[in-house]
């Protein structure tokens, strides 16, 4: 028997900001890790200026996943 949508329990909003956190410092280890990969083996004889709008675009990249799970970890909880 599934139980209607307002009487599941919902998770605490501790736990989804630890769960949350945990996800972004994972997010930032791998994609600074792959963003750094990649550079050195397709930008290796590049000029100055491809690596720094590379890097410029790859600093900025990560902020688009962070942001969604900021979003869902400040999810207010249901009363």
């Amino acid at each position: 028997m599934r139980l209607p949508p307002s009487e599941r329990s919902q998770m605490p909003v501790r736990l989804r900001k630890l769960i949350g956190t945990i996800l972004i410092i994972i997010l930032v280890i791998t994609y600074a890790l792959a963003a750094v990969t990649f550079a050195s083996l397709l930008l290796g004889a590049s000029p100055w200026w491809v690596h720094l709008l590379y890097f410029f675009f790859t600093g900025l990249l990560w902020i688009l996943p962070a942001m969604l799970i900021i979003k869902w970890m400040e999810k207010p909880a249901k009363r």
